[in-house]
């Protein structure tokens, strides 16, 4: 899709490219963290539990935790991984947030 503010991209709107950059970020966090990977192996097993006996309710309750899940463990992973290239380069006084902070000593 082209972005009119840089002039940069293609023109039009190509639905099966968004579909493909999707997909390739969800194979990401499957294969590579492997708190997504067991979550969405559990909730597959589940699913197929609740179509075989034709649980509806059911099954789409946990195809939309499943997604939610999903879309906050992609979250989760981008803020770590901003966290960490500012941790990286010294930048952390600037977002102390960011930092880990050590603990107060007891009073």
């Amino acid at each position: 899709m082209r972005n009119k503010f840089l002039n940069t991209g293609q023109s039009g709107y190509h639905p099966f490219r968004k579909l493909k950059v999707c997909l390739s970020g969800l194979r990401y966090a499957v294969l590579y963290d492997f708190s997504v990977a067991y979550k969405v192996i559990l909730s597959v097993l589940v699913l197929a539990v609740c179509f075989y006996f034709r649980q509806w309710v059911d099954f789409i309750s946990v195809f939309a935790a499943t997604g939610l899940m999903l879309i906050c463990e992609m979250f989760n992973t981008t803020v770590e991984a901003h966290s960490a290239i500012l941790w990286k380069h010294g930048k952390t006084k600037k977002y102390v947030s960011l930092r880990i902070l050590p603990p107060r000593p007891p009073e």
